[in-house]
C-alpha cells in the first residue's frame, strides 16, 4: 500500500494565503449555524479571490495553474455555503 503524495505548489503567496484558507475551512466545518458558516464562507471567498487575481498569475506555470484551481474549487464551495444561508 503506497501514501499517496500531496501536490505540493511552490508559491509563497498561495502558501501565505493557505494557512488561513485552511483555518477558515475548518472552522467553516465546526460552526454549528448556517449563519456562522457563511460568515466564515465569506472570508474564504475573500482569501481565493485574492489567490485568483494573483498579479503574478503566470498561464504557462503548473504552480499557477494548480492554484488557480484549488482557489477556484474553494470559490464554488464559498458560494454554495452562502446560498445555503439565504434558502435557511
Amino acid at each position: 500500500m503506497h501514501k499517496k503524495e500531496k501536490a505540493k505548489i511552490n508559491c509563497p503567496i498561495f502558501l501565505k494565503r493557505e494557512w488561513t484558507i485552511k483555518e477558515l475551512t475548518r472552522d467553516i466545518n465546526d460552526a454549528k449555524a448556517i449563519i456562522e458558516k457563511a460568515e466564515r464562507a465569506e472570508y474564504l471567498k475573500n482569501e481565493v479571490e485574492m489567490l485568483l487575481s494573483c498579479e503574478k498569475y503566470d498561464e504557462k506555470s503548473l504552480n499557477c495553474k494548480n492554484c488557480h484551481f484549488i482557489a477556484n474549487l474553494r470559490k464554488k464551495t464559498a458560494d454554495l455555503i452562502i446560498k445555503a444561508k439565504k434558502l435557511a
